[in-house]
């Protein structure tokens, strides 16, 4: 994508977000995360109906009319936005990419954020720690936050992901031609094995696979960079296990939630015959035969086993989690869960 048209992007994102944080979120929002506690702000002459446990004796009697103790609460909170930007979240069958929906959800917490005087801040993540955004305040703050994310969905840095993509992809299709098939089955369930490498890796051309999403070492940087207590929102299609851990330390000290996008066809998968399917996070390769009733049955379960791991991992660290596909609409489940956290 250009410059030009990422700032058209960033201007229409810009006027949505704006506009749903501005029109449906700021009440709710506003409800659903407290502030730090109640700080004294005035006093005022007693009305009727007032608390008399409010009055402040002293002015009272130094003024001869009863006056009360205004308080107001501490507003100001910080928000962290984890987010995913690894290869998976390149990947949508309905109305968007994942990593679209990520975006336009991050933006809207952002400007949600800052329409209640809070600091917002970023930590982009992948195979690795790629970006950190600490916390501030302010509209040039956002813009930036949201310039950033476009990029990571549809600038240079989606570029980059891209070719690197492509490049696994042409290796894999010269190293398919290469393989010499002795009968049917191998042809279709034929893989590389680089003989110094362990069992189940596979190699392209010398080329190690890439590693996959490492959502445990981005909650670890996120508690080791943000001392202070703050709302952290996990925005991952959360493929990857193994984060339990580190999320219980997260959210003994922060409240943490988790966002978990996907998409339909990454939960059942649709019967169109055999076909050669890519990892785009390893770079590993298979052939699949989806008129095979057993293979889907397999690939259901498997994201069912992945879901039940998110869902049973937030659920033991008492934090909230949100699933969302993206052939849903995410405002409907945005203003569900503001509305449940503000009861």
């Amino acid at each position: 994508m250009e410059t030009q048209d990422l700032l058209k992007k960033v201007r229409k994102i810009e006027i949505k977000s704006r506009g749903l944080s501005n029109h449906i979120f700021s009440g709710e929002y506003h409800s659903a995360f407290k502030g730090r506690g109640m700080s004294f702000s005035e006093v005022r002459e007693y009305q009727f109906g007032d608390d008399v446990k409010a009055i402040d004796w002293n002015v009272t009697a130094r003024l001869r009319t009863p006056y009360i103790k205004v308080f107001e609460e501490e507003r100001e909170l910080t928000v962290m936005l984890l987010v995913d930007v690894s290869q998976s979240a390149f990947f949508g069958t309905v109305n968007q990419f994942k990593s679209e929906m990520i975006t336009e959800i991050c933006a809207v917490l952002a400007f949600s954020a800052i329409n209640n005087n809070d600091k917002v801040g970023v930590i982009f993540f992948g195979q690795k720690i790629e970006q950190f955004i600490p916390p501030k305040k302010g509209k040039k703050h956002v813009l930036r936050i949201i310039r950033e994310l476009l990029d990571y969905a549809y600038g240079q840095k989606a570029k980059a992901a891209e070719e690197r993509r492509l490049r696994f992809a042409e290796e894999l299709k010269k190293q398919w031609w290469q393989q010499r098939i002795k009968n049917l089955r191998s042809f279709f369930t034929a893989n590389t094995q680089n003989k110094n490498a362990p069992a189940g890796v596979t190699t392209f051309n010398g080329a190690a696979p890439l590693p996959k999403t490492d959502i445990e070492e981005a909650i670890i940087y996120f508690t080791n960079v943000i001392k202070r207590r703050c709302t952290a929102f996990l925005l991952s299609d959360f493929i990857g296990e193994g984060y339990e851990k580190a999320l219980r330390l997260a959210a003994q000290k922060h409240d943490v939630v988790g966002v978990h996008v996907f998409d339909v066809h990454e939960q059942a998968l649709p019967n169109v015959g055999m076909v050669r399917v890519i990892d785009a996070e390893t770079g590993q390769t298979a052939w699949l035969d989806t008129a095979d009733a057993n293979a889907r049955k397999q690939y259901y379960v498997a994201f069912m086993k992945k879901m039940e791991y998110c869902k049973n991992a937030f659920a033991r660290c008492s934090a909230d989690l949100m699933s969302i596909s993206t052939q849903e609409d995410y405002v409907k489940h945005l203003i569900a869960f503001f509305k449940k956290r503000g009861t």
